[in-house]
Formats: structure tokens, sequence, C-alpha cells
């Protein structure tokens, strides 16, 4: 009872805090999901015994150049055609049964796009309107939200085939599929208040966040797993590291841009 009260307190005030930075203004938002990503990439870095704090200085400097430098098309797909390369890549680490070590290098790769292109593109998703689209982004983060409670919550209920029990032995198939169900609900209602996107479309991104959010949050367990740890950090009361309340957004952001262009090209 303890332990589900201290979740709820960091749980209640970890949504109050994204909440306040998503309506009180656009550079709040900038710099809390600007401060969220240096958060995940120490823990990434710690996780993966990466040295040094080059990482840090790329990850800045990559964030500077695209949420306020540049609107060139053919740099922000370049940025996203290298994230979404190192997600896939990590798709067939994720799924491969044999040990894998990486390089320096391959780490600070990893890390670079995967969390740090993860993050800008989270942070770019609200402006691919031009104007700061507070409903659309917050959107996003409730199908991810519901998609978390509604899989945990039909998982514990009917869940009895193990989705993935190699990397993470309580998730089941039943629990992803309830998740998908309710993401599915939500996605109808918040088609009502954010009209910038059709109800088709608002399906079909809580299809893509859902199983995308769900890899992330696979993949952030192997990882975790590798270096024989439960959490990412312990910063947050009961839920674990910033990494850990991230990593299915971070990991669906890029796709959620690629669609959202896709809506944009063929609206």
């Amino acid at each position: 009872m303890r332990e589900i009260l201290r979740r709820s307190i960091t749980g209640v005030i970890y949504v109050l805090l994204l909440l306040g930075a998503v309506f009180l203004s656009s550079d709040a938002f900038d710099f809390l999901f600007m401060t969220f990503g240096l958060a995940c990439l120490y823990e990434y870095k710690r996780i993966a015994n990466l040295k040094g704090y080059h990482i840090f200085m790329a990850y800045l400097a990559l964030w500077w150049v695209f949420i306020y430098l540049t609107n060139d098309s053919t740099a922000i797909n370049l940025l996203m055609l290298c994230t979404i390369t190192v997600d896939i890549a990590l798709l067939m680490f994720l799924f491969s049964k044999r040990p894998k070590k990486f390089s320096t290098f391959q780490k600070f790769i990893i890390g670079l796009f995967y969390i740090g292109g993860g993050c800008i593109f989270l942070t770019m998703i609200p402006y691919k309107h031009d104007d700061f689209a507070q409903f659309l982004i917050m959107g996003i983060f409730i199908l991810i939200w519901v998609n978390d409670t509604f899989a945990y919550l039909t998982g514990r209920t009917f869940g009895r085939t193990k989705l993935f029990p190699s990397v993470s032995p309580k998730k089941t198939i039943e629990g992803s599929v309830g998740g998908l169900i309710f993401a599915l609900v939500a996605a109808y209602f918040l088609s009502w208040y954010e009209t910038r996107l059709s109800i088709t479309e608002w399906m079909a991104m809580a299809c893509l966040i859902v199983v995308a959010g769900s890899l992330g949050d696979l993949l952030e367990s192997k990882f975790k797993r590798m270096a024989g740890v439960k959490d990412s950090g312990a910063i947050l009361p009961g839920h674990g590291g910033i990494w850990d309340r991230l990593d299915s957004l971070v990991f669906a952001a890029p796709f959620a841009y690629l669609i959202l262009n896709i809506f944009s090209y063929v609206s």
C-alpha cells in the first residue's frame, strides 16, 4: 500500500510537471524536454558504461541547431533518417538471441540518435504545424499513458501468454492487446478535441504509438537486463529513472514525426 501511494504521488507530480510545461509556454516545454534528454543520456551512459561527457555536448549542439537554428526540411529529414536507422538497428539487437557487445563509438551513436534524436523529435512534434500545438503533443502523451496503464491492468487481470519473457517476463500478449484497444478508444475521443488530425489519422497514430512505444519499453528493458539493473535510475520514487518513464516516448517520437509528415503530404 505504501509503495502504491509513493508511485501515485510521483506519477501525479510528473503529470503536473508535463501539463505545466505544455500549457505554460513553448519555451518551458522545450527546456523541460532538453533537460529530460540530458537525464536520459546520463542514465543510458551509466548503464551502457560509456565514458566521458562528449555525448552531452553533441546532444546539446544537435538540440540547439534543430530546435532554434534551422527549419530546413532536408536537415530535419537527414536527422530523422539517422534516428530511425539507429532505432531499426536496435530492434535487430532486441530480437537477436546472440550476446552483443557495443564498441565505444557504437554506444555514442546509439545514445546520440536513439535517445538524443528521440528527445529532439519529441520536442519538435508540437511545432509540426508552425504554431505550438499543445493538444497534439498532449494527445500523444495521453495515448502512451492509456496504453501503459491498461496494458498493465489488462495483463494483470487476463494475462496468460508471455510477450517476450527473456527480456520482460511480466509483459503479456493479452496486456498488449488491451492497451491497444483502450488507446484506440482514447484516440477516438482525442479526435474531438484536436482537429488537426482526422479520426482516421488519430487511430493510425494510436496504433503506431502503441507498437513503437512497446518496442521502446522492451528495448530499454534489454539494456537494463544486460547491465544487471532493475531501474535506469532512482530520481522518481517508485518509478525508477527518467529513461524508465520516457523509454516509450523516446523510441516512438521519430516515427510519430514521420507519420505526421505523411499525413501532411497526403491531406
